[in-house]
């Protein structure tokens, strides 16, 4: 009951959730959009000649590049790979924009290098400015679908899956969970199975657990449709030396949430463990709008999509 308390607690207060708020900026100034009837997945699908191309971008948190900038390289390609996934896609290449003195950017450059040769993804252009204002570093992604994970396909009755390595540590200046040195080169083909589940019917939705941990990736998948969903903790993928309530709001290396029709839900989570990934069946998606957690027969509000919105985006009505 306690565990239960404490991750309420750690969600309810999250800065990373409460910061999602501010990408209502965008609908405010450029009105209603709809990459593929949204917004609100991870990057942009755009039918080219019959093809369908992913494309997605992440700017670093600038106190991390100037911590970090090694990781922050790093965590230029991770999220875009990421991103790419779970609409489905399969990774291209990488263009990046770096604006810092050269030993930032010699040093983030190298975080970038690494990722790439790990996730087997190409750095293929970019933009580098030498300059000694406070650093900046931006990452983008091209990738490619046969078939598209988006969250226009999450529906009530829809199982929510969530699949995760949980081998690592937590880093204790970030809320970030690293697999690099466990996981290694078998990440660049983890980051690709979401295109094999995809092509199979496995899944028909997902959205990778980013900066807003567990809960609040959850709220923005879930925030399109105003649906809602409970999580059984019990039955959720966790490391066994972290505390729940800190992996719920952090950012792993490899995390993603699915939606997937009840007949298909045994055979996606197969399909990551016969990777030696951890997955689980967790919960269903409901229409309440609220996203509850559940515990030793506690239930517990989370987030309440009909009273708060995540990110306010808006799309294109009808």
């Amino acid at each position: 009951m306690a565990e239960l308390d404490e991750v309420i607690a750690a969600v309810t207060s999250s800065p990373a959730i409460t910061a999602k708020r501010s990408i209502g900026l965008v609908s405010e100034v450029l009105g209603a959009s709809g990459w593929v009837e949204g917004p609100g997945d991870d990057g942009a699908a755009v039918d080219v000649n019959g093809s369908t191309v992913i494309a997605c971008g992440e700017a670093l948190w600038p106190p991390f590049v100037r911590a970090d900038p090694f990781g922050a390289g790093v965590a230029a390609v991770l999220t875009n790979v990421n991103d790419v996934a779970a609409m489905g896609g399969l990774p291209l290449g990488i263009v990046d924009t770096v604006v810092a003195d050269e030993a930032t950017a010699r040093t983030a450059l190298e975080g970038m290098r690494y990722a790439s040769r790990l996730y087997d993804v190409p750095i293929i252009g970019g933009h580098l400015t030498i300059s000694d204002t406070s650093p900046s570093i931006s990452a983008f992604a091209v990738g490619s679908a046969d078939a598209l994970l988006s969250i226009t396909h999450v529906r009530a009755g829809q199982d929510l899956v969530v699949a995760a390595c949980t081998e690592g540590s937590m880093r204790e200046d970030f809320p970030f969970f690293p697999s690099f040195d466990e996981r290694g080169q078998d990440l660049a083909q983890d980051i690709r199975l979401l295109a094999e589940i995809a092509g199979k019917g496995l899944a028909v939705a997902a959205k990778d657990i980013s900066m807003a941990g567990l809960v609040g990736s959850l709220a923005m998948l879930l925030e399109w449709g105003t649906f809602g969903a409970d999580i059984a903790l019990e039955a959720l993928p966790a490391p066994r030396d972290v505390p729940l309530a800190r992996w719920c709001i952090c950012f792993p290396c490899y995390g993603f949430l699915l939606t997937c029709e009840p007949d298909q839900s045994d055979a996606c989570v197969h399909a990551f463990t016969s990777r030696g990934l951890s997955a689980a069946r967790v919960g269903a998606i409901d229409t309440t709008g609220v996203i509850t957690l559940t515990a030793d027969g506690r239930t517990r509000p989370a987030f309440d999509l009909t009273a708060e919105r995540v990110t306010g985006l808006t799309r294109f009505p009808g």
